[in-house]
């Protein structure tokens, strides 16, 4: 094993028989191992090469001229006293392998060298130089000559030391380098054919443009007008074979076929969609969510949602990460009417700097309408999300699919069905639209579907949609939406300045808690439009004169009495009465739950037009108080025998259903029989078993905002609702109570007053 100076290559491969100058300045040696550098660190493999000459070079430098003689695998490595590099290397001679081991892998090749010859224009030199080369080793060595290698695969053929594995792996790399340039020459080939195909059109159109000005025919010209359309309109490949032959079916039928009106509309209807437009996308999440905060008040989890967007895909472009087509945004915004989420949409298309379109989806029934009709009908159009694209002029702007719960289905389809694919970040990138019968890419626009309530949805668009509910305001975010949105849009629709009129927050609250009682802020914008036309009107008739604050006078006689109480402590005064808490597509309600009982035969009475659910809530709210009536005081046995219940929630002309209401039901029950009131300053929801546990129920949140509404400060809930509290706004859970609870004995504890006496049946 010899031990020989280790001269480093950084970008090159030197391979045996390769003749080399290298510029080193080196102590005196006959023989080196050149290594190539592979990811940063050495070779496994090197060539030992002979110094043939010592070259000063003109700068005063010297160079060696080497020529490699074999290869060697690198040993251990040591520095010399001068500081240079020497290692123990173990030479590698080529073995000449068996014939028949490598016949066929020469001729292999040889062959493929001589393709790629041809295909390069050799002029034989080197094609003579590959036949003088007799060894195998040799011959495989002979594509490291190659300049269409990379330098990876250079150094991967130097550390091939066996010459079969060499050879078969330098027949691999050549055949890759000849598919690569047969390809090269069929690309070249192909535009040059298209080039000349390109050129004979054209000469034939301008004879053809020639022919038809002699016969006094203007269809070349409306040909000519679709065909300069198609060539701007910048359409993908598809698209413009397509438009290109419905344009060659327009030239050939002539302005005279009935036909020619169809294919016409279709190519307009082509031509509008903005296939090559885009907005220029603002990416800045800190401008962003001052748009958003300035246009809208609360809402936390949807501004969230749309600045994470924005940021992803910010960071995505500036590190130069590839846009995902399978990663759009499909928000579904859901919750009660008059909460933002129509208006949110255009203010996410301002923060983004994106068009707006909005598309309405309540009450369609038909498939076409969003997929469009078949080009074989009569009046056949697109579907509306084409028009949408149309109507915004860009391929990426924010659509709004607006109330999306109100899809119907009939024997012309179901329209839910046809949004699956729309509303799918994996499918939407190639969405067909029946009509134009192209593929449409959808993955850059940002869709905002909003719903009531999720129940109407089908399952599984539901399942597509990234949901984000709007669960109502409190009253201080009503007033502060009043203040700062509400009072001074409807003032400057009304004709009044700032500095005409003027309304203080306590006036505000009034309105919000005595004329209104929603989720959101429809009505309350109504009232106080009322209120300024009132005031407007009196200031156009100099019956007053400016500047008016607006007072409670000023309200009252503009909105009347006063419309909602709060009613809890009158109500629940009395035993039998007990306050629940109910959830509504339009936001929380306070429910009242009234029990009493008379003599007669033993039955149960229930009213106010209640679903089937809760008439069981209500039989198992009586089947408990039964069950347990010890352990409620009761020992009078006559308060169940030859006696008749009824239970009554006011309000009978609204449908009511759900299982939430067995806990308000129970303890209803409860406190008729014990003869304890209520406590007027509880609210409670929750869902009762034959057993007496409280089962967890849904829109906590909304029942919580509704309570704080009515005045109650204390809400009696499950225990597995405890989690649900966080989403109830900070401002809320700071002034109202919550009892988590996990069995009827607990609620009863809770709600009930405490017994003046030892408690009794009530007698009828």
């Amino acid at each position: 094993m010899d031990t020989l100076l280790l001269l480093p290559l950084d970008d090159a491969v030197v391979f045996p028989g390769m003749t080399v100058t290298l510029p080193v300045d080196a102590p005196d040696a006959d023989r080196v191992l050149l290594v190539p550098r592979k990811d940063g660190a050495f070779a496994d493999v090197g060539t030992v090469a002979e110094v043939a000459e010592r070259v000063r070079l003109p700068g005063g430098g010297q160079a060696l001229s080497l020529t490699g003689l074999h290869r060697g695998v690198a040993g251990a490595a040591r520095t010399d006293p001068e500081g240079n590099l020497r290692v123990e290397v173990d030479a590698r001679p080529d073995e000449t392998p068996p014939p028949t081991r490598t016949r066929d892998l020469e001729r292999d090749y040889r062959a493929i060298v001589g393709e790629l010859l041809d295909l390069r224009g050799d002029d034989g030199r080197i094609a003579a130089f590959v036949r003088s080369i007799t060894e195998p080793g040799a011959l495989a060595d002979t594509a490291g000559y190659s300049p269409d290698l990379t330098h990876e695969q250079k150094v991967e053929l130097l550390e091939t030391v066996d010459v079969v594995e060499r050879l078969e792996l330098a027949v691999r790399l050549q055949r890759d380098r000849l598919t690569e340039m047969q390809v090269r020459k069929q690309i070249r080939d192909d535009v040059r054919s298209g080039a000349e195909n390109q050129q004979r059109e054209y000469f034939l159109r301008k004879q053809m443009d020639s022919i038809r000005k002699e016969l006094g025919d203007d269809e070349g010209s409306v040909v000519d007008e679709y065909r300069a359309k198609i060539d701007e309109a910048g359409m993908p490949d598809e698209v413009r074979e397509q438009a290109e032959r419905e344009l060659g079916r327009l030239e050939r039928t002539g302005e005279q076929s009935g036909e020619s009106s169809m294919i016409r509309t279709y190519l307009d209807w082509l031509i509008a969609v903005p296939w090559s437009e885009r907005s220029d996308e603002r990416l800045d999440p800190v401008h962003a969510r001052e748009v958003l905060d300035a246009d809208h008040a609360g809402l936390e989890d949807v501004k969230d949602r749309i600045t994470e967007y924005i940021a992803v895909r910010k960071l995505r472009r500036e590190r130069g990460i590839e846009e995902d087509r399978r990663s759009g945004a499909i928000l579904t915004l859901i919750g009660p009417p008059g909460t933002g989420k129509t208006s949110i949409g255009e203010s996410i298309a301002r923060a983004t700097g994106r068009e707006f379109v909005r598309m309405s989806l309540g009450g369609v029934r038909d498939e076409a309408e969003v997929r469009g009709h078949r080009r074989t009908y009569i009046g056949a159009l697109p579907g509306r999300l084409v028009r949408a694209l149309r109507d915004a002029g860009t391929m990426n702007p924010v659509i709004m699919l607006d109330e999306v719960d109100k899809v119907g289905a009939d024997w012309r389809g179901d329209p839910s069905a046809a949004l699956l694919e729309v509303l799918d970040p994996a499918q939407n990138h190639s969405f067909r639209d029946h009509y134009l019968d192209v593929e449409l890419d959808l993955s850059e626009v940002v869709f905002i579907a909003t719903a009531n309530v999720p129940e109407t949805i089908p399952g599984p668009l539901l399942d597509r949609m990234e949901v984000v509910r709007f669960d109502g305001y409190t009253v201080e975010e009503k007033v502060a939406i009043a203040r700062g949105y509400l009072w001074p849009r409807q003032r400057d629709r009304n004709g009044l300045r700032e500095d005409e009129v003027a309304v203080a927050d306590e006036v505000l609250r009034t309105v919000v808690s005595e004329y209104t009682r929603e989720a959101g802020v429809r009505n309350l914008e109504r009232e106080l439009g009322t209120v300024l036309r009132k005031t407007a009107t009196k200031l156009a008739s100099a019956q007053v004169e400016a500047p008016v604050e607006v007072g409670l006078d000023v309200v009252r006689d503009a909105l009347g009495r006063q419309r909602f109480w709060q009613e809890a402590a009158e109500r629940t005064a009395v035993p039998g009465v007990a306050t629940g808490l109910a959830y509504t597509p339009v936001g929380g309600d306070v429910l009242f739950v009234e029990a009493t009982s008379m003599r007669g035969k033993e039955g149960f009475v229930l009213t106010g037009q209640l679903g089937e659910v809760m008439k069981e809530s209500a039989r198992i709210a009586l089947s408990y108080v039964r069950g347990h009536a010890e352990a409620l005081g009761l020992n009078d046995e006559e308060a169940f025998d030859e006696r008749e219940f009824h239970v009554h929630v006011p309000a009978g002309a609204i449908p009511k259903d759900g299982p939430s209401a067995g806990v308000t039901m129970t303890t209803a029950l409860a406190s008729l029989l014990t003869g304890r009131p209520v406590r007027h300053t509880v609210g409670m929801t929750g869902e009762v078993t034959l057993q007496g546990r409280v089962l967890p129920i849904g829109g906590l949140k909304q029942k919580v905002l509704a309570a704080h509404a009515a005045g109650l400060t204390d809400v009696i809930l499950p225990e597995r609702n405890r989690a649900d509290l966080d989403e109830v706004p900070e401002e809320v859970r700071e002034v109202m109570n919550f009892h988590p609870v996990m069995t009827i004995e607990e609620v009863i504890e809770l709600a009930l007053e405490p017994a003046s006496v030892h408690p009794t049946a009530i007698a009828a």
